[in-house]
């Protein structure tokens, strides 16, 4: 077994139960740890730049699921460790990283690194290291490793699994839910802004590279609007270049941020807004295999 250190309350120890790269990268290969993640269930990563509104598609999404009946998890991969924030009224969740610096015993059950939130969606947030400490990249690949210790898919039966990923950069880490057979759907967020559609085509770049070995692939885009010029005739001229669907719009709305000033998602706020059927509309499509 591969030892990693990591650093807990500013001492080096060793962290025993972080297998390391060559376990994980060969794990994913297994049928056991393949049917461990269960069958039928609907396993979507969402990737964007950083600050084009991934959490706020993916917590609504993961909110239009939950009110559908689904049983629903999501998973923030991210070191700023906000995406369920609005799932959970407002209050922060304590990533899981932050865990293993702080305690020097590792969890022993999920409730431990998890909570419940809006619609009983599970929510679990990844964290980063010590800001100039360590590498964000690992920190996901070590909470993906104690997930499959704590047999999270096992015992919490999902239908739905959402991991909301930074995509300024896909690579270790950050590429795991593409490579490694967590996710079998990715959705690009992005807008008509030109570093968004910059990383838009990185994403792309690195799902294409996995394809020939049966990973995830790139379901369509996500059409975050912010009102620049062209918006619309500009993202849909990247889907066409990249033989892509747009899958869904999200106007700029007021709503939104209504309700997360409050701690919600707009789906929790009043599922009856405009903006609200979006997202239930492009849940609904995704459960019946429409996207």
């Amino acid at each position: 077994m591969m030892e990693v250190s990591f650093l807990r309350g500013g001492r080096s120890v060793v962290c025993r139960r972080v297998l390391g790269w060559m376990r994980y990268l060969t794990a994913r290969f297994s049928p056991s740890t393949k049917s461990a993640q269960g069958r039928g269930m609907l396993k979507i990563a969402i990737y964007g730049k950083g600050g084009i509104g991934k959490s706020t598609i993916t917590s609504n999404l993961a909110a239009a699921f939950a009110v559908q009946g689904k049983r629903v998890i999501q998973i923030g991969c991210d070191p700023k460790a906000d995406s369920t924030i609005n799932l959970l009224g407002g209050e922060p969740l304590m990533p899981v990283m932050n865990y293993l610096r702080e305690n020097d015993d590792d969890p022993q059950t999920i409730d431990e690194i998890a909570r419940e939130g809006f619609g009983g969606v599970l929510c679990i947030e990844t964290g980063g290291p010590t800001p100039g400490l360590g590498c964000a990249g690992r920190g996901i690949i070590a909470t993906f490793n104690l997930l499959e210790d704590l047999r999270l898919f096992e015992t919490w039966q999902p239908d739905v699994v959402l991991y909301d990923v930074l995509g300024d950069v896909v690579c270790g880490g950050f590429a795991a839910p593409i490579r490694e057979g967590y996710a079998e759907k990715v959705l690009i967020v992005t807008s008509g802004e030109k570093m968004a559609l910059y990383a838009a085509n990185n994403i792309h770049t690195a799902v294409q590279n996995f394809e020939d070995r049966g990973y995830a692939r790139v379901a369509g885009i996500i059409l975050n609007h912010r009102n620049v010029p062209d918006e619309t005739a500009k993202v849909q001229a990247f889907a066409r270049e990249h033989e892509l669907a747009i899958v869904a719009e999200i106007p700029r709305s007021d709503e939104i941020n209504h309700f997360e000033d409050r701690g919600q998602t707009v789906i929790e706020g009043d599922p009856t807004l405009p903006v609200s059927q979006r997202f239930l509309d492009l849940a609904t499509r995704l459960l019946a295999g429409e996207v």
